[in-house]
């Protein structure tokens, strides 16, 4: 199940969507089980990172993290995405999780 938000206003030329993220990481991903990428831009309206690019939060499960660290799991997601990272993205929030990791109860 994915959930995307895209952003109410206008980003910075070349700046993605929420939608345009998703669906770079489900190639990526092929088809990861959870995939949610939400555009949390409007939170940092005045930030001066703003003007550099959009905000976004991504939560992503899928089996290729199995045995990765949370450093190895984030490059894997800025690989995919890396046509954003340099111009379009200010900032990603990630989780990381295997199918295993995010069927267990919070801790």
């Amino acid at each position: 199940m994915s959930r995307s938000t895209p952003s109410e206003r206008p980003g910075p030329a070349g700046a993605p969507s929420a939608d345009e993220l998703e669906a770079a990481l489900r190639a990526a991903f092929d088809g990861p089980p959870l995939l949610q990428v939400v555009d949390d831009s409007h939170l940092h309206a005045g930030h001066a990172g703003a003007r550099e690019g959009r905000h976004f939060s991504v939560r992503i499960v899928s089996e290729r993290f199995a045995g990765l660290t949370r450093v190895a799991r984030h490059r894997l997601v800025y690989d995919a995405l890396a046509r954003w990272m340099p111009r379009g993205i200010h900032a990603l929030a990630l989780s990381t999780l295997t199918p295993a990791e995010a069927d267990r109860p919070p801790s």
